[in-house]
């Protein structure tokens, strides 16, 4: 099929993309990977396509004192070039490792993926993991949305049609966090049939403030709050990696579809948090 037709623009300036985006029926486009498709398949017809590629302002990865800022078209190869991220963010570059394949990572971008929103995907499952708050903006205003907040549903986001995605911001990087992330697709680069996320700070020798999150699993990428509870405070031995492993596949309830079953991507979910956590367990400076 071929797309519907549809009316272009190529604002110059973010107030001018906000004003075409305060239209009826306009969808903005970044990266395009997710949107093309959509369009030759009809699921999707603007009236007005926004071409967002002009705006260098909503570009780049700024390290600042409270974190890391992610301008929304900022692409998936300038996150794995960026050798700042391998001290900064290490968990977030060993996740792009796994997203998609090289002429896709050369094009899409992050706030693309984001407001994509599927749950199987590698970004979403980061910034939820790592409570990361996201910016907007609309001629109404700007607003900042908690990670839990945004991803609504599968493929549906807090934002509103008029709003635009500015950047994402993942809080500070600790020297003594340990981190973890595993997934399993059916090729190298497709969406997970489940996966994993996780980091935990190094405290005397035990676990402290365990962020757990999965994806692939349920209509959104999700936190684990049994897990992390199981993990607060222990020594990361083996006894405990088998346990949380086990408890796992009792607090989440995965879909069936016609890639695999709810029991299966429940196994693979529990082998995939054992494999995070050995990974974790690995000295930080050699992890990347």
């Amino acid at each position: 099929m071929k797309p519907a037709p549809f009316e272009y623009s190529r604002p110059e300036s973010l107030n001018e993309a906000l004003s075409l985006l305060a239209g009826d029926e306009v969808r903005p486009i970044a990266g395009g990977q997710s949107l093309v498709p959509l369009l030759a398949l009809r699921l999707v017809t603007p009236k007005r396509l926004v071409d967002l590629s002009r705006l260098i302002e909503l570009r780049g990865i700024k390290v600042e004192s409270d974190g890391i800022r992610i301008g929304a078209l900022t692409r998936w190869c300038e996150i794995l070039s960026d050798a700042r991220l391998g001290e900064h963010h290490p968990l977030l570059r060993e996740a792009v490792r796994h997203t998609a394949h090289y002429q896709i990572r050369n094009r899409g971008t992050v706030g693309g993926s984001c407001c994509h929103a599927d749950p199987a995907a590698e970004m979403p499952a980061i910034a939820v993991t790592c409570a990361a708050e996201f910016e907007v903006m609309s001629l109404r205003g700007r607003r900042i949305i908690a990670a839990r907040e945004f991803f609504r549903s599968v493929f549906t986001t807090a934002l509103e049609p008029d709003e635009l995605l500015i950047s994402i911001r993942l809080p500070t990087w600790r020297p003594e966090r340990r981190y973890g992330f595993q997934e399993l697709a059916r090729r190298q680069g497709d969406f997970a049939l489940a996966g994993c996320a996780l980091y935990w700070d190094e405290a005397g020798g035990c676990c402290r403030d365990p962020h757990v999150g999965v994806f692939g699993v349920a209509e959104t990428a999700i936190r684990v709050p049994q897990i992390e509870a199981a993990l607060e405070d222990r020594k990361i031995t083996d006894e405990i990696i088998r346990s949380v492993a086990r408890t796992i596949r009792d607090v989440t309830a995965p879909p069936t579809d016609l890639h695999a079953t709810s029991a299966y991507r429940s196994a693979v979910l529990a082998v995939l948090l054992e494999r995070a956590l050995r990974a974790s367990l690995h000295d930080p400076s050699h992890h990347d």
